[in-house]
């Protein structure tokens, strides 16, 4: 008897630090597959980009520092490989400079009745639909795996085998509604 009670005494914390410690692997995991949804959508947003500059260049011309302003951080953001928190920055950069890019669009009534530029921001409303869809899951994913290495007693666990902290990804979508043609004659 006295036996099965020190064995149970080893094995209870043997047991528990094993499943703790799979569990944040686990939880490491779906951050990871998280991020790797974001960062197909937001490869799909840079394949957009370089088409619907194209497209405001043809009836905004003279808005060139924009325009290459947009391209720029378009490829500073697709060639970053640095942490969540400094992808981040550069995203909102972008966000940034699209929304000024679709600013100057609106002054552009042929623009805006554009057909295949209607097209571009429809698929761009979309693809900013679904970046922050990805980023609402890799939050979640963040926020299960913090609260895991915070509270007691699984953050002695996490902090024995070094499970290092994720950043949230906080980014605003680019353009937000996709126009109508019934829009573009309304101005």
């Amino acid at each position: 008897m006295i036996l099965i009670i020190a064995v149970a005494i080893i094995l209870i914390p043997v047991i528990f630090v094993i499943a703790t410690y799979n569990t944040l692997v686990a939880l490491k995991n779906h951050i990871r597959e998280a991020w790797g949804n974001i960062d197909t959508e937001l490869k799909r947003r840079y394949d957009l980009i370089p088409n619907l500059v194209a497209t405001v260049k043809g009836y905004a011309a003279h808005e060139r520092e924009t325009l290459e302003r947009v391209i720029e951080l378009r490829n500073q953001c697709a060639d970053d490989h640095g942490s969540v928190g400094h992808q981040e920055g550069t995203e909102k950069q972008l966000v940034g400079a699209m929304q000024k890019l679709l600013a100057v669009a609106e002054a552009y009534p042929d623009l805006k009745a554009d057909k295949h530029y209607l097209e571009l921001q429809k698929e761009l409303v979309n693809t900013e639909d679904r970046i922050q869809a990805a980023r609402r899951f890799y939050n979640g994913n963040v926020r299960d795996y913090k609260n895991k290495c915070e509270v007691f007693p699984s953050n002695l666990i996490a902090g024995m085998f070094g499970f290092e902290v994720h950043d949230f990804f906080n980014v605003d979508s680019a353009v937000r509604e996709v126009p109508t043609m019934k829009d573009t004659f309304n101005h």
